[in-house]
Parts: C-alpha cells; structure tokens; sequence
C-alpha cells in the first residue's frame, strides 16, 4: 500500500491508500473523493494532475490528454497514475467540488507547558494516527469557546501523539486555554491537515529560516528527513526578538546529531540581548547559504520577516531555485499562532 496524499486548490489535504496496482482515481474514488474525471482510458485529461513529490507509473493516455512537455514538469491522469512509492499529488479543484471536506480527528491534552514566557508547548493525542505533509497546520478547537486557532505540528507525521508550539498572546483564546484550563485529558478537535507549506522532495541544498514560533514547522521536517536521510546539507537561521524566547534548542541539538548535513544557527533581535549572534535571521545569511541560487528555501515568520527575507534574496541577486514560504499573525487565521 502506498499513501497518496491529495493537495487541494483551497489547502486541504486528504490522504488515501492505494492498493497494489491500483490507480489514483481509482483508490480516491473508492473512500468517496470524486477527483474530476470524464473518462478512464486517459483519453480526456480532465483528470490532470501535477505529482511534487514520489514515483509512479504513468500509464497510458493519448497526446490530447497530456503532452510529453507536460508529463516532463511532472503531470500525469490520475486515471491511469499507479505509485511505485508515496505521492504528493496537487489536484486543480477545491475539495468541495471533489465531495470531500478536511478531516475532523478529536483528541486530547496530555500536556500543555510554558517553555518561555512567550511559547506553549502543546501535546495532543488523537483517536487514530494523524497523516499531515511535514510543515502543514491543522485547526485546532479552544474547547469552550466555540473558536478555533491554527498550528503547524512541530512532530513528524504517521503518529497518534501530535506536538505544537504556541506563541503566548495574553487574552487570546488559545493563550487563556492552556495557561488556565487545559489539563491532561481535556478534549478537543483537530481539522485538517492543510496548507502549501510542507517539504518537498529534496534535490539540493535546503535553507530553512524560522522566526519565533515558526519554528515548530521546521522540526517537522527535520524530523521527517532524520528518518529518510538527505544527500544535500540542510543549514536553518532560527531567529527571536528575545534571549528568553528561544526555544526547543535541545531538540535542534538533537536533529544535527541525528543529520551528519544538517548545520543551525540562533540569532537575537534585541540590540540588549547577550546572545553571540544578534539581529535579524538576514544579517545572518552568507554566500555558502545561498548557493548561488542552487538552494530551496523554506521560511516560516511574521510577514515582516517574510518582506525582508524576500527583499535580502533580490538585493543579493539570488532567486532560489524553489521558495516556499508561510505567513503568521496572532489572528488566528489559517497558519497563525495565537
């Protein structure tokens, strides 16, 4: 069996399981997810999908439906795709149309702690195993008050037991819950996963930049690669406003034990702060980093960071040959952290 996840146009991500031989219309029609399909004999390419990461069998289809220029930027007929390995599939349709909606998981806290006067760190276990591409959120309900936040997972998919990291806003909603109400067994519900931030397959050197509590995507991801080795070095800028909110250093410490190619650096932005590195995650960049633009870069940070990240890449001349990027505010909108 291989896991297939489906990347759709509006964010949500659903995951099935293809049986051996099986086709990726087939496999997502049988658990009721209509991908859009006129036909199946790869005739009509209604089914056209783009694959970003994993191997398959393209199968059969005629000029008409997928061109050869097409199937070269990795397009394929879900009618006729078979996986030879996991897959990450971006359908061209809201989850709507295809009948499916995000998944709810209900869960419970088993620890919810201060790691800084800043930062919560969140444990959930849910029901059942929770499948999620490294680097995506879910929504997460603040039981009592009918409202729900969104969070990256700080752990590595495929487990029951889902970690976060959870920027303290006082008064917030989420912020109020765990430093008042979320003891050990209190319910809650998960919806999703979603969202376009996630770890592609890796095919160069990577640059990961991580801005308070965007870090926590990050240790997804590294988590993932530690357990599929990468070929390319890995290097991530970890940047805080204050000494005290850095966190989860430990479990970077870990994660370059685990990676022989992965390399991390902290940096302050206070002009007090004591920290050996001070300022912002850009002053912090140098040539080897950059690669020349040979680099996928990965950046999960306020929308000021994000500005000034972007603005740093163009005035050093380099466009990275990928750059994904997330975008948080302690609104609470998808991908924020309050």
């Amino acid at each position: 069996m291989y896991s297939v996840a489906l990347n759709f146009e509006d964010g949500v991500t659903r995951f099935v399981e293809c049986r051996p031989g099986e086709t990726v219309a087939d496999a997502s029609y049988r658990i009721g997810i209509n991908i859009p399909l006129d036909c199946r004999d790869g005739a009509c390419g209604t089914c056209r999908v783009r694959c970003e990461g994993g191997r398959y069998d393209p199968g059969h289809y005629i000029e008409d439906a997928l061109t050869d220029a097409e199937a070269a930027e990795g397009y394929g007929l879900a009618c006729q795709m078979r996986p030879r390995s996991d897959l990450v599939l971006g359908i061209a349709a809201a989850s709507d149309v295809c009948r499916t909606r995000a998944a709810t998981h209900r869960g419970t806290v088993v620890e919810a702690r201060r790691l800084s006067g800043t930062t919560f760190g969140l444990v959930v276990e849910s029901e059942a195993p929770l499948g999620f591409l490294p680097g995506q959120y879910v929504n997460i309900t603040v039981p009592g008050s009918g409202q729900a936040r969104s969070y990256s997972f700080s752990s590595v998919p495929g487990r029951a037991r889902a970690e976060f990291l959870i920027r303290n806003i006082p008064g917030g909603a989420m912020s109020t819950f765990l430093s008042e109400g979320a003891a050990p067994g209190t319910a809650l519900d998960l919806t999703g996963p979603a969202g376009s931030f996630y770890l592609r397959e890796i095919r160069r050197p990577v640059l990961m930049l991580a801005g308070g509590t965007g870090l926590a995507p990050f240790l997804s991801m590294l988590g993932r690669i530690a357990e599929t080795g990468s070929a390319h070095p890995i290097h991530l800028v970890y940047g805080v406003t204050h000494d005290a909110d850095l966190v989860e250093v430990g479990a970077l410490d870990a994660a370059a034990a685990r990676l022989p190619g992965f390399t991390y650096a902290t940096c302050v932005a206070a002009p007090e702060s004591a920290h050996p590195r001070k300022g912002y995650v850009t002053g912090h960049l140098g040539p080897e980093h950059l690669n020349g633009g040979a680099v996928d870069a990965y950046l999960c940070g306020p929308p000021a960071m994000v500005d000034a990240v972007r603005r740093h890449f163009a005035e050093a001349g380099v466009v990275p040959a990928s750059f994904h990027y997330e975008k948080f505010s302690a609104s609470g909108a998808a991908g924020g952290r309050a």
